[in-house]
């Protein structure tokens, strides 16, 4: 697990401010459009931190999302302007301490999921609210990987039934 560090946070607060901007910039649901930007190109520019290197801002990434995608108003439902913020910063505050792509957070944790989870954990310290997210979908920080999960428990079976 990485540290969080100055670069890691105004990571964070950039893709919060992002997400939180595009409920007045997009037409689409606030679903579709994190779907959107969690598979997008800009979303790998976070992920390697090349985003650092350039001087975009919100308004610039939602325009080169638009870019990437095309304008759509699919869906409706619209999430508030803190829910936005705060799934926004802690998908990129998980990316970025876990060191995983934006792809694999978002198919770990869905936006309803977080949605849902945002009134009881947006108090707590971003670090905290991830390990208890993780911690309900039993998936510790010590294996995070699906795969090496799977892995573990199919060597615990083989190992059990040789035993026999």
């Amino acid at each position: 697990m990485k540290k969080m560090s100055k670069d890691g946070l105004i990571l964070c607060d950039i893709q919060a401010k992002t997400f939180e901007l595009s409920l007045s910039e997009q037409d689409t649901s606030s679903e579709i459009f994190i779907r959107r930007f969690m598979n997008s190109s800009i979303a790998k520019d976070f992920d390697n931190e090349v985003l650092l290197q350039n001087n975009l801002q919100p308004k610039d990434i939602l325009d080169r999302l638009d870019e990437e995608y095309g304008k759509s108003d699919y869906g409706s439902l619209k999430y508030t302007a803190n829910e936005l913020y705060w799934i926004g910063y802690i998908y990129r505050y998980y990316a970025y301490t876990y060191e995983k792509t934006s792809t694999q957070v978002y198919r770990t944790v869905k936006p309803k999921e977080l949605r849902q989870l945002f009134l009881p954990y947006h108090t707590m310290d971003p670090a905290q609210a991830i390990d208890r997210i993780l911690e309900a979908k039993v998936m510790t920080s010590g294996c995070l990987n699906e795969e090496e999960r799977q892995y573990n428990i199919y060597k615990k079976i083989r190992m059990s039934d040789e035993n026999l």
